[in-house]
């Protein structure tokens, strides 16, 4: 059996060999063998055998098949700095994971700044942290700045997601992006203006931690890892792609 090596993002950072293929990987995670354990996760196949931070022999070792022939389900390889040292060129797709246990495959692709320079984006980070955060910088840039090493405040590496943002003068217009602005939208104003009108002021922290109300609806163009020097991106379907070719893992993320 093929051993697979998983960099889980979302909501734990670890390092994960095993058997099993990303659906069946992402079912075993987000369900679990007992009843109540239920969550949504995010993870990334890697390609193997890079750099000594990892034990890949320890894995190898371990990741074989149980003594009746059933795939062996994981192997933890590491649950600290697992982003930081991942190079970026390792990675292949995202899968996405819903509670019950749906799993929606996004291949890599390159990051392709935008035409038309946006006045701001808002950004949820998801691994190593988790603030909530408006931004006058496109993804790569975000990603340059938050990874810089020169600078005082920074990690490694980042993932973070970009979000739809409310329609202020038409809300219903906005669609389902569930919870996440639901405690924050007077102080999401602030800090769009923030942004938006002082020069200098790049970014501007919405809340340190706002994890807990992410769902995959609101993801609006895609999901970023990136540091100083690359970036990689996982672009959304949009919601008539995923009507057509992903109908029950849209209705479980609640997109449909």
């Amino acid at each position: 059996m093929k051993t697979h090596y998983y960099l889980s993002v979302f909501p734990t950072e670890a390092l994960i060999a095993s058997q099993l293929e990303p659906a069946r990987f992402g079912q075993y995670m987000a369900i679990g063998s007992k009843n109540g354990s239920y969550e949504k996760i995010m993870f990334i196949e890697l390609e193997g055998d890079f750099g000594d931070f990892f034990d890949w022999k320890y894995a190898k070792e371990r990741c074989v098949p149980h003594s009746n022939g059933d795939p062996k389900n994981s192997v933890w390889m590491s649950v600290y700095r697992a982003l930081e040292h991942t190079p970026v060129d390792k990675l292949r797709s995202m899968f996405l994971t819903t509670i019950d246990g749906r799993t929606l495959e996004i291949p890599r692709s390159d990051f392709v700044a935008p035409s038309v320079k946006k006045e701001y984006y808002v950004y949820q980070e998801l691994c190593p942290v988790t603030p909530l955060v408006v931004s006058a910088l496109n993804p790569a840039e975000f990603a340059a700045y938050m990874t810089d090493p020169k600078s005082h405040v920074q990690v490694p590496s980042l993932v973070f997601a970009d979000l739809k943002v409310i329609d202020f003068g038409n809300p219903e217009k906005t669609g389902n992006i569930g919870a996440t602005y639901d405690k924050n939208l007077e102080h999401l104003k602030q800090c769009i203006h923030a942004v938006t009108e002082h020069s200098g002021k790049v970014n501007k922290n919405v809340e340190r931690s706002n994890v807990g109300s992410f769902g995959y609806q609101i993801i609006s163009q895609g999901i970023y890892v990136g540091n100083a020097a690359k970036i990689a991106m996982y672009k959304m379907p949009t919601i008539e792609q995923v009507r057509q070719n992903h109908y029950d893992w849209g209705r479980s993320a609640m997109i449909l």
